[in-house]
């Protein structure tokens, strides 16, 4: 069985599928594409079918990410299935974590950010929806920074699993 990663923002228009594009490329990069999933959704409902924000994707293609996307809405019958739940700010962070139906799924939602380890106090990706494509850019900056912590942190799971 796969291990499954799921990112979540606010509509899963913007930010999730932005983090689910470069973390898939860095599954790819390290050789995992079999054995590791990765996906997105949002915490609400609102764009559930709509396809990825034009900036998203204008950004994602622009520095040679894929992007292929539809928005969902995170459901709770998901936790069972899923290995580690990615938020990307506080909000999503306490929503998700108040979703969980036992401790053990809320022990599976962390932020995305906790994995870069140059960021310090604030873990949060901020919403670039409201603002200009600099916004879009300083989204893929953070998303950036912190694939690589998630993707060592996802390998040893993966490992572990085989052991």
């Amino acid at each position: 069985m796969p291990y499954r990663v799921c990112f979540v923002c606010t509509g899963n228009i913007c930010r999730s599928p932005m983090a689910e594009s470069v973390f898939r490329a860095h599954v790819a990069e390290a050789g995992l594409d079999g054995l590791v999933m990765v996906d997105s959704a949002g915490t609400g409902g609102w764009h559930e079918g709509h396809g990825a924000d034009p900036r998203t994707v204008s950004v994602l293609e622009t520095n040679g990410y894929e992007s292929d996307h539809t928005a969902r809405q995170f459901q709770v019958s998901w936790f069972s299935g899923i290995n580690l739940v990615i938020a990307l700010d506080s909000s999503h962070l306490k929503a998700l974590r108040r979703l969980a139906p036992t401790p053990a799924d809320a022990e599976k939602v962390q932020l995305l950010r906790s994995y870069d380890p140059a960021a310090r106090h604030d873990l949060d990706v901020p919403d670039p929806y409201y603002g200009d494509l600099d916004g879009f850019e300083e989204c893929l900056e953070l998303v950036e920074a912190a694939s690589p912590g998630l993707l060592a942190a996802v390998q040893e799971d993966v490992e572990g699993q085989a052991a």
